[in-house]
């Protein structure tokens, strides 16, 4: 079975001067190589990873060029033209990738990069949707806490990012556990933090293993306490990203460190820093 808009291992079953022919089976017949990717050296036989595809005149064709995203996957795209049509958008192929209107959320603008998921429309031909809702599902039953998944970024919201799943899953990055830049469209490998009671998705960029990071933490404060002379101009009230660039943690573990070696009488905490105890200076 041929997977249009996707790669398949696809068989040499004849050639020509001038073109080779893969093999679709029943479903797509002999599959034009797109003469352009044509080397010199195959033979009928040979197995090739082509990118499969129905043109506008309905026929099968097929290339070796990698396009930016593959059916149902989802990519950050700029437009290139407008037509009656809809907008078109480089996706890296020499036929640029259309957006109908009625898959336009608001009306597209040429020279604009847009967040759009691919897909086939009834006619079996690529298209591309800024409708994500309608591709991107609220709720996960699968997933596991500490889970590593791949993010794009896709829309800044009042409590953060959200973020698509593996291009299939809505989950949400919270803005107080963010110290970097995250631009639309951006591929990061993020965690899964936290599955709610409704089953949508809380992510995290870092992998939350909390108790472990708790403890590496109040180590490592200890070990800038010895190394700056036994004090540091850090306390629980801090702005948040001074603490993560000394220590690279949220202030929530670095609240819990500091109350840790606290308790266990290893830091003083005064009004503008921490101070080692005697036995740990």
């Amino acid at each position: 079975m041929i997977n249009l808009g996707k790669f398949n291992s696809l068989t040499v079953c004849r050639t020509t001067d001038s073109a080779v022919y893969l093999d679709g089976g029943e479903e797509c017949g002999e599959i034009l190589l797109l003469d352009k990717d044509l080397p010199t050296h195959y033979q009928v036989g040979d197995v090739l990873e082509a990118f499969a595809f129905i043109d506008g005149h309905n026929q099968a064709l097929a290339t070796l060029k990698a396009p930016k995203a593959q059916v149902d996957e989802v990519a950050w795209l700029k437009v290139v033209s407008l037509s009656h049509a809809g907008a078109f958008m480089d996706w890296g192929l020499s036929k640029d990738l259309l957006v109908p209107f009625s898959e336009q959320k608001t009306k597209m603008i040429e020279g604009r990069s847009y967040l759009v998921r691919l897909f086939l429309d009834e006619s079996n031909r690529i298209a591309a949707s800024t409708l994500l809702d309608d591709f991107i599902k609220e709720q996960a039953f699968y997933f596991k806490e500490g889970q590593a998944v791949d993010l794009i970024i896709a829309e800044a919201t009042d409590l953060g990012f959200k973020a698509i799943i593996n291009h299939q899953y809505w989950g949400l990055l919270y803005k107080n556990e963010i110290f970097q830049t995250l631009p639309f469209g951006q591929h990061l490998t993020g965690y899964i933090k936290k599955i709610r009671e409704d089953n949508k998705i809380d992510l995290a960029l870092n992998q939350d293993k909390y108790a472990e990071k708790v403890d590496s933490t109040s180590e490592m404060i200890l070990r800038t306490l010895q190394k700056h002379g036994g004090y540091i101009a850090l306390t629980d009230k801090s702005p948040p990203e001074m603490i993560y660039d000394t220590f690279g943690v949220s202030k929530k573990v670095f609240k819990q460190a500091i109350g840790g070696l606290y308790k266990q009488r290893k830091i003083v905490i005064e009004d503008k820093g921490l101070r080692a105890t005697p036995q740990d200076n």
